[in-house]
């Protein structure tokens, strides 16, 4: 039996993963209804996939992390749990051991790596951010849901990490959505090469 990979990502309405500028986290839009809804998605059993090669999520989360405290808004519940679920980094340049609780370094094509993780798992894998790695595996046919939260923002003078930069050509079909706090939609898509 093949484990359901799903890639997992933040995006503004114009397609980018994050902003500068005086945008905040979530772009600040959060509600209670997102975070606990997030915190239901990393509750169950799963393997955390991340890339972490160039410029990446993984990078980013530990070094967020290791500057945060308690009280701030980085430490949300979901992010304490994904924090602390199974964890495959998948990297050419990155070396063990990690400041991340229960991860695992492989070095290798990420295509193999997670083709091969596919096979042998017997939980989902889940992969929030990490563009290029899920952009990669989105071409070779190895993400089965493509989640995207979708916040009410446009950032095109601010907006960085365009989601489907250089990204193949993809047909979605649309198998769950939802609307968090009245303004937050979660799509959430089985995607296909076109």
């Amino acid at each position: 039996m093949t484990a359901t990979y799903t890639f997992d990502v933040f995006s503004s309405l114009d397609g980018y993963g994050a902003a500068g500028g005086d945008w905040t986290g979530y772009w600040g839009k959060q509600g209670p209804e997102l975070l606990d809804h997030r915190l239901a998605l990393y509750g169950g059993e799963q393997r955390m996939v991340y890339g972490a090669n160039r410029a990446n999520t993984f990078r980013a989360f530990v070094e967020m992390l290791a500057s945060s405290t308690d009280e701030s808004d980085v430490r949300d519940p979901w992010v304490t749990r994904m924090r602390n679920l199974p964890t495959t980094v998948v990297s050419t340049t990155l070396e063990g051991p990690l400041d991340w609780p229960d991860a695992t370094v492989i070095s290798g094509d990420a295509v193999d790596v997670v083709a091969r993780l596919k096979a042998e798992s017997d939980v989902p894998l889940r992969s929030h951010g990490s563009l290029s790695l899920n952009r990669a595996l989105m071409a070779a046919g190895l993400v089965d849901r493509l989640q995207v939260t979708l916040f009410p923002v446009i950032t095109g003078r601010t907006g960085l990490d365009p989601v489907f930069r250089d990204a193949a050509d993809f047909d979605l079909e649309l198998v769950e959505h939802r609307t968090l706090d009245g303004h937050i939609q979660e799509l959430v898509y089985r995607p296909a090469l076109h």
